[in-house]
């Protein structure tokens, strides 16, 4: 059996960012064991045998962290990176609409527009009592039009549940809310409303899809150091012991999982967690569709990064030109171009799997993504069992109870799934997560990400973190 200080399930963002943390320190008792045949988790890339490149969803790079950023340029140089100005829109109504939405209603037909306008003077004359349901939410920020038109058919196609049953904590930066004053004054100027949110300019990798990232964090780091193709079958947290699928053990101080917290309840045999985990713990798996296509996109589509689908001609809730990102996402940017299309599924939104790819096809001709099938040179799809974690109304309890029940047993869950927030779930946070939980218990510093998403997501953070003091602040210089 090998014993180790740190053992790390899991090479993706969060995982690696441990790793790396680890090294940067000096502490070199560490070990990664992975399931998969490469680095990269949920953000792993793949080449299809026809050249076209994929990532498992719109994936794009912006970052609340100076750390991360620098981070990024050393592991792809500062010439790696392609920057790009976000366009995003909405296609609905047979027409496309700048998002976010609400500031462009005047895009609408009369009647639409009417509605949605009718609804935001209610709630401004009107306003609703404090949400605790997203629903709520919805109908007190935007008004039964926007609701009705946009809102809820939108937000039940991309998290497979219904609004009812999340909460509004997350909401955060996530969703943009709605000015009154600023819809009038683009109503009455014709003016389109574009530039909104974190990511209204971010990063892609040149070459080889987002997995390019986390495939060069994994070089940098001891080869030795990361165990592939080991899945982890059982956790003993009383013997601080994990054994995999070829029947490897590992003994560890302490355990950085990154796999998702329902995961590791089943594996460390907590069965009486697993109520708590059924109430609280909701998810959507993914399933992302790309096409690879032959020509040229139309020049509707000619700057677009991606678009949200609401109405129901279309399986998927969101697309992205995903050749727009790169061109070397394509194997001749001159002669081909590539759509990443994504759908979800749930218990409460289930999915014809045998079918989707056609459904996927027959909705991108009839939302004019492409013009004919012939133009279809290459498919590709992909299968994320664990998509999104869902805000559910009772994940905040669920996770009270859990992190630290596991954290007392020296097991520290994070990353996506294993901390189970939406709000801290981009690249930057989960690779922040394993480099913050590091430093946690090495050095006795706070957590950021996990601890506390609102000042996470409020600013650009400087390295060290604003909140560690000085003398703390020479222990990770």
């Amino acid at each position: 059996m090998m014993n180790v200080g740190f053992l790390i399930l899991g090479a993706g963002p969060t995982g690696l960012g441990a790793a790396r943390r680890l090294q940067e320190l000096g502490v070199h008792d560490w070990q990664i064991v992975e399931a998969a045949p490469e680095p990269g988790g949920l953000a792993t890339s793949f080449l299809d045998d026809k050249g076209f490149t994929w990532d498992i969803g719109g994936h794009v790079q912006f970052s609340h962290y100076e750390y991360f950023d620098k981070a990024m340029v050393e592991f792809l140089g500062v010439d790696g990176w392609l920057h790009h100005q976000r366009e995003s829109w909405v296609w609905m109504r047979d027409r496309f609409i700048p998002y976010p939405f609400q500031n462009n209603i005047r895009r609408l037909p009369p009647e639409d527009l009417n509605k949605c306008l009718q609804g935001l003077l209610q709630i401004t004359q009107h306003p609703r009592p404090k949400p605790h349901t997203f629903r709520e939410w919805i109908d007190a920020t935007f008004g039964p039009g926007l609701a009705e038109v946009f809102m809820l058919p939108y937000n039940f196609k991309v998290w497979a549940f219904p609004p009812e049953m999340m909460n509004a904590v997350w909401v955060g930066e996530r969703v943009a809310v709605t000015d009154l004053s600023r819809v009038l004054t683009n109503l009455a100027l014709g003016k389109d409303d574009l530039s909104w949110g974190p990511n209204n300019t971010f990063q892609f990798p040149k070459h080889g899809g987002t997995g390019a990232i986390w495939s060069a964090c994994a070089k940098r780091l001891p080869a030795a150091r990361i165990k592939l193709n080991s899945r982890v079958v059982s956790i003993d947290v009383g013997k601080r012991e994990v054994v995999t699928a070829s029947g490897e053990r590992f003994g560890y101080e302490h355990l950085i999982s990154t796999v998702p917290l329902t995961e590791l309840i089943r594996l460390s045999g907590q069965s009486h967690l697993q109520p708590l985990a059924d109430r609280g713990l909701l998810y959507s798996a993914s399933h992302i569709f790309g096409l690879g296509l032959r020509g040229k996109p139309r020049d509707e589509l000619a700057t677009k990064c991606w678009m949200y689908f609401p109405e129901d001609n279309c399986p998927f809730y969101r697309v992205t030109v995903f050749s727009n990102y790169s061109p070397y996402n394509v194997p001749d940017i001159n002669t081909h171009w590539s759509l990443m299309t994504e759908v979800s599924e749930s218990p409460h939104k289930a999915v014809n799997q045998g079918q989707l790819l056609e459904e996927v096809i027959q909705g991108a001709l009839n939302t004019r993504l492409i013009d004919k099938r012939e133009d279809i040179v290459s498919t590709w799809s992909f299968r994320a069992g664990y998509g999104y974690p869902t805000p559910g109304l009772h994940r905040d309890e669920a996770l009270a109870e859990l992190i630290p029940f596991f954290e007392e047993r020296g097991v520290y869950s994070r990353g996506r799934f294993g901390l189970w927030k939406y709000e801290v779930s981009n690249q930057d946070h989960s690779f922040m997560q394993g480099v913050e939980v590091v430093d946690r218990l090495v050095n006795g510093l706070p957590e950021i990400t996990a601890a506390d998403s609102s000042h996470a997501n409020s600013k650009k953070h400087p390295w060290p973190f604003e909140r560690w003091n000085a003398t703390h602040g020479e222990a990770v210089r």
